[in-house]
């Protein structure tokens, strides 16, 4: 029996989330079926969850800190709430006397201290701003978290499906290798021709180059993906893999709603302090005076105790009344079109699944068609029924079909994600 090649094959049976193939030599077609290959050693070394890779992203974002600032502001606005007072007290200061007039040694000094009080209801009114800006502070943290996790589950899956790309394609290589040197011996051998061993080198170097830019771009995925978490492990696609829910989630879950409907109470609630703050905080003043009469008068002390009342009026509170009312409505209506735009989202992603699936499924039975055809060649070729020609093309097509493959178990594993993704579903 001559020496003969293998056909390589990038195959994932199911759905793609452990990583890429790895092509195995083999001595000859005849010894085993050509099956799935196993995880390449340099890639599933070390492995991070998308759970750990997206905490190590959110703390490289400056969107997380910005969430956290906002948490930090809320914060303050909620223990400022709970004050006695409507603003900081302020301390009064006031002389006068009569040196540049008639200078009889007549003067007056006072020393208060002036306390911004609550109108009515308007402290109440003030904690549920506050609380309410906590709530939506935290929610739009989940949102943001959630925004980034579609990030990264876009680059992970770019990254499985680069490796897999560059393993079929390493895999083919080594298959081209052992034709041409099996070309090549026949050919010393007197029983091909030297145009055989050329297409057969040509062929191998094309799959070269081939591998070359594979290569080239899955670099390119894993410096993004290291740019995004600063984790230099693979993505742990397995670990992270959930399945379709079978019924309905709720989309009030969601955390871009939670956040928009969190937006729309703390619009509701400024609304209520507006109606609660029709005017600037009364102020009442309490303080000593000291009045002496002249030259040889005695001082006089006294308590003060004083009041003010600022009024309000149109020229003050329909424009601030106007503006809490506009970003009211504003809130309501980015709520319902978000509501609208994540029920779409959720059925066009399902249908993607649906659509993937079947493409997988298609190219599954036609990348085993293909390479149990071009098995079927390799042995004609073997005992020398079948030209060299034939056995290329045939090899070509398995090698395309198995790299479709490839991309449909990628795309099947992208579109689930993005599934996940407009659910509402972190890692």
């Amino acid at each position: 029996m001559r020496p003969s090649f293998w056909l390589s094959a990038c195959v994932v049976a199911g759905s793609m989330v452990g990583g890429p193939c790895w092509a195995q030599p083999s001595a000859s077609v005849h010894d085993r079926p050509l099956a799935a290959t196993s995880p390449e050693p340099s890639l599933a070394a070390e492995r991070v969850p998308l759970r750990v890779a997206l905490d190590a992203a959110w703390q490289r974002a400056v969107v997380a800190r910005e969430a956290e600032g906002q948490l930090r502001r809320t914060d303050a606005e909620r223990l400022a709430s709970q004050s006695l007072w409507a603003a900081p007290p302020s301390l009064t200061l006031s002389h006068r006397d009569d040196r540049l007039q008639s200078n009889d040694g007549a003067r007056e000094t006072e020393l208060g201290v002036a306390l911004p009080l609550w109108l009515p209801g308007q402290r109440d009114a003030h904690q549920g701003v506050s609380a309410a800006a906590s709530a939506q502070a935290a929610s739009a943290e989940q949102a943001a978290r959630l925004q980034l996790a579609g990030e990264l589950r876009e680059q992970a899956w770019a990254w499985a499906s680069l490796a897999a790309e560059v393993a079929q394609a390493e895999g083919q290589v080594q298959s081209l290798q052992r034709l041409a040197d099996d070309v090549g011996r026949r050919v010393r051998a007197g029983e091909l021709a030297r145009a055989d061993a050329l297409a057969a080198q040509a062929e191998h170097l094309a799959a070269g180059t081939a591998l070359t830019d594979a290569r080239q771009r899955l670099d390119a995925a894993r410096v993004r993906w290291v740019q995004l978490t600063g984790l230099t492990a693979a993505p742990d696609l397995v670990a992270d893999a959930v399945p379709e829910p079978t019924a309905e989630p709720s989309m009030s879950s969601h955390p871009e709603l939670q956040s928009a409907t969190q937006a729309t109470e703390l619009a509701q609630r400024r609304v209520e302090l507006m109606r609660h703050s029709r005017r600037d905080a009364p102020e009442l003043t309490i303080g000593v005076r000291q009045d002496h009469a002249g030259s040889g008068a005695s001082s006089e002390g006294s308590v003060v105790v004083g009041l003010r009342l600022p009024f309000g009026g149109d020229a003050r509170n329909r424009p601030l009344e106007s503006a809490a009312l506009a970003e009211l409505d504003v809130a309501q209506t980015r709520l319902q079109r978000l509501r609208e735009r994540l029920e779409s989202d959720v059925a066009l992603a399902r249908e993607a699944v649906r659509a993937a699936e079947v493409q997988r499924e298609a190219g599954t039975t036609r990348a085993r068609l293909l390479r149990e055809r071009a098995e079927l060649i390799g042995k004609s070729f073997d005992v020398g029924e079948t030209p060299l020609p034939d056995l290329l093309r045939a090899l070509a097509a398995a090698a395309e079909a198995d790299a479709a493959l490839a991309r449909h178990t990628a795309a099947l594993g992208l579109a689930r994600a993005r599934l996940q993704q407009a659910l509402g579903l972190l890692p």
